[in-house]
């Protein structure tokens, strides 16, 4: 789960890390307040969940109150468009009014699950304010990186000897191992997936982070109920809130073809089956293991409610999970929304052999597949015809 720059900055400042002084603004009126509050030049910023604001026009600065007032006029209601919003971009709802802040140096850094060595992976680097993946393909040599044993903790001395390498003075870096120290502390006792910040600057014998992303881990979620209320859905794709309610795991796709598989790794060869029998998937969904008749319709619907979709694959082996139950999920759903595109339904193990029964006397335009191939083969043929 991912949250807003204001949220993080707030978290950030109740673990002791010093950043710019900032208020959120929903009005122009309101940004005028802000920067009247704040006082001298400040820094308008879009609220947006995507990196590349600065480059889009979603990060300003204003003299003045009035300034302000008027870059938040500008700025309400755009759709900003970076590389990572895609070309639909992201409405503009909220804006951050911050403190300018005068910058020595700009710094990168980020904590991040390492799952091939599960630790806590450190990655910094002097080339601060530029996107992460370019620095890395053009200048290598300028990505630092540590690895923080979670059952050992950050050592002083693995903070210090990066605060060394960074190019930081001696009353910097004192500021720095404080500063990693905090951000590490937020990173375990949070249930963290990724705390990024960029720029981290220097000004002076200060060490601040300007920008901070940070994201969390949605299995976590139940420990902390005070993350989880910071979640905002318009800034969500709809779909995968909706699924998130009824318990099932969806990533919308560019695709054309509808999934609903039971089990991630199903669901990934499932993806991968489509594409090599010439199709491209519209989704990710799992319904998971213990899905019912209910979880199976709105998981139906979910997927004929994406007007990209020109065909659905159906593919289950029932484990722990019913074929049964599956099958009249899939008809209940379709005589209640109504099926206009082609389907394929393969279904396998558990109660099989009644899922089929129930799909073949249901009436329903359903075409029947015995294994995976035949089931990608079938739906691709039908959504080219």
């Amino acid at each position: 789960m991912n949250i807003h720059e204001y949220q993080a900055k707030a978290l950030l400042r109740d673990y002791g890390v010093e950043v710019p002084p900032g208020r959120l603004a929903g009005t122009p009126g309101e940004a005028s307040s802000a920067a009247e509050g704040i006082g001298g030049t400040v820094v308008v910023k879009a609220q947006v969940h995507a990196g590349g604001r600065g480059k889009a026009g979603g990060i300003k600065l204003a003299r003045s109150a009035a300034e302000a007032a008027q870059t938040a006029e500008d700025m309400l209601g755009m759709r900003l468009v970076t590389k990572q919003t895609g070309a639909e971009g992201k409405l503009v709802r909220k804006l951050y009014v911050e403190e300018a802040s005068q910058i020595d140096d700009e710094l990168y850094l980020a904590l991040l699950v390492d799952r091939g060595t599960r630790n806590i992976g450190v990655i910094a680097s002097v080339e601060g304010g530029m996107e992460i993946e370019e620095v890395a393909e053009a200048t290598p040599e300028k990505i630092l990186q540590l690895q923080i044993d979670p059952l050992v903790g950050l050592c002083e001395f693995q903070a210090r000897d990066l605060g060394i390498d960074l190019g930081l003075t001696s009353r910097q870096n004192a500021r720095f191992v404080e500063l990693l120290r905090n951000l590490y502390r937020l990173f375990m006792e949070k249930d963290c997936s990724m705390i990024e910040i960029n720029p981290l600057i220097t000004s002076g014998d200060r060490v601040m982070p300007l920008d901070c992303k940070l994201s969390f881990d949605e299995a976590a979620l139940f420990r902390h109920p005070d993350i989880a209320e910071l979640r905002d859905p318009e800034e969500e794709d709809p779909r995968e809130a909706e699924a998130d309610r009824y318990g099932l795991s969806w990533v919308s796709l560019d695709g054309n073809i509808g999934c609903m598989v039971n089990g991630a790794g199903l669901a990934m060869a499932t993806m991968d089956i489509i594409q090599y029998a010439g199709g491209t998937p519209a989704n990710f969904l799992d319904v998971g293991g213990t899905a019912d008749a209910e979880r199976v319709s709105h998981a139906f619907r979910l997927i004929l409610a994406d007007p990209q979709v020109k065909g659905i694959l159906v593919n289950i082996f029932g484990g722990i999970v019913l074929c049964d139950m599956v099958a009249e999920g899939i008809v209940q759903a379709a005589r209640e929304v109504g099926v206009t595109v082609p389907l394929v339904v393969r279904l396998d193990g558990t109660n099989a052999e009644k899922g089929r029964e129930i799909l073949g006397g249901s009436g329903l335009d359903i075409t029947p597949a015995a294994n995976m191939k035949e089931a990608a083969e079938k739906i691709v043929a039908a959504v080219s015809a």
